[in-house]
């Protein structure tokens, strides 16, 4: 739907006009029951300009926000470091939050904002894209199906590396390409295979190499640290028993389901007869100019701000995008950085 279409919305502020809030966040409002109240932002004249294209008031300080609007809740995308300050200020103010990854630079921020959320009963949803995508919900609504059992591993590939000296990394604070995109991958992949028990990191001089991650329900995943061409590119891979998941540049899904009762020595043809075997794809088809192939609804960010909203106007706590979710992926971003070759145990 649109916006326009709604009868219900909720009144939302955002705090931060960057590049990707202008880019991505505030055109995405448009599919969403959602009414635009005000825009926080500490340049002025970077406000001035946005408040004038979107006709709406404009802050340079969030509790002036939070005071003088009529708020249902707010959507942040500043930083990782100021994240957990600014989304306890807005709880306090009986405000529900949408973060933008990452969610905050270590487990005590994360700490921090479920205390907030839990004393002032507001919802926090984070913008983790990758598990909100329609690519990612096809790959769950395999898995749990039940007709594509036991998977055993799972591989992504992605344009990303660490730090070289990961410990000292975390201890100073530093706004690593780790901490930018670590997230992306992980949390399709813990979308995907569920909690995670231990990480291990083995990395070049560089900082690329592999991050195995060993899954509570006995699955290997492996995130492959990649360098390559640009734009990036990034795949996922899912393997069970006689078939296999195939997830190319977040639009295309294919399901590899093999040749039936298949014998290397007498199997003769690639197109068995009947219809059990072979490969079934889902990719956006960019004939028309439908919502379904924009980048907006492709990578999740669509989805991900109508899940916010719904729980707003429905009070459900959130069970995806959920602070216990943002945590987990923080312990892994904790313990690959600290993890120097050893596999490192998460609580």
């Amino acid at each position: 739907m649109y916006q326009r279409e709604y009868n219900k919305k909720v009144r939302v502020g955002i705090v931060g006009a960057g590049s990707h809030t202008y880019r991505n966040l505030l055109p995405a409002l448009h599919f969403l029951p959602a009414e635009l109240v005000a825009i926080c932002n500490r340049s002025e004249e970077r406000l001035n300009r946005t408040i004038a294209e979107y006709h709406c008031n404009g802050y340079t300080c969030p509790e002036e926000m939070y005071e003088k609007e009529q708020l249902d809740g707010v959507i942040m995308a500043v930083s990782p470091f100021l994240h957990p300050k600014l989304a306890c200020e807005a709880l306090a103010h009986n405000l529900h939050v949408f973060i933008e990854k990452p969610a905050a630079a270590s487990m005590d921020g994360i700490r921090e904002m479920i205390s907030a959320s839990e004393k002032h009963k507001k919802h926090v949803v984070v913008g983790y894209k990758k598990a909100f995508m329609p690519a990612t919900c096809k790959v769950t609504e395999i898995l749990e199906s039940g007709l594509y059992p036991d998977m055993s591993s799972i591989l992504a590939i992605y344009p990303i590396y660490m730090p070289k000296d990961g410990p000292a990394s975390l201890k100073s604070g530093e706004f690593s390409e780790w901490l930018k995109n670590c997230s992306h991958p992980l949390s399709f992949m813990l979308q995907a295979a569920g909690p995670v028990k231990s990480v291990q990191a083995l990395i070049n001089e560089r900082g690329f190499g592999v991050v195995q991650l060993r899954f509570q329900n006995g699955v290997i995943g492996n995130l492959h640290l990649a360098a390559g061409e640009k734009p990036a590119r990034d795949e996922y891979k899912i393997y069970g028993k006689g078939w296999s998941i195939e997830v190319d540049c977040s639009s295309r899904v294919t399901l590899h389901r093999g040749i039936p009762s298949y014998e290397y020595d007498y199997a003769s043809s690639f197109a068995s007869p009947g219809f059990e075997g072979g490969d079934l794809v889902w990719e956006p088809v960019t004939c028309q100019a439908s919502p379904e192939n924009k980048a907006l609804f492709v990578q999740g960010m669509v989805q991900e701000l109508e899940y916010f909203c719904n729980c707003i106007l429905t009070d459900q706590s959130p069970q995806k995008g959920s602070l216990a979710f943002a945590g987990e992926i923080t312990e892994i971003f904790q313990a690959a950085l600290l993890s120097n070759g050893k596999e490192i145990c998460i609580p």
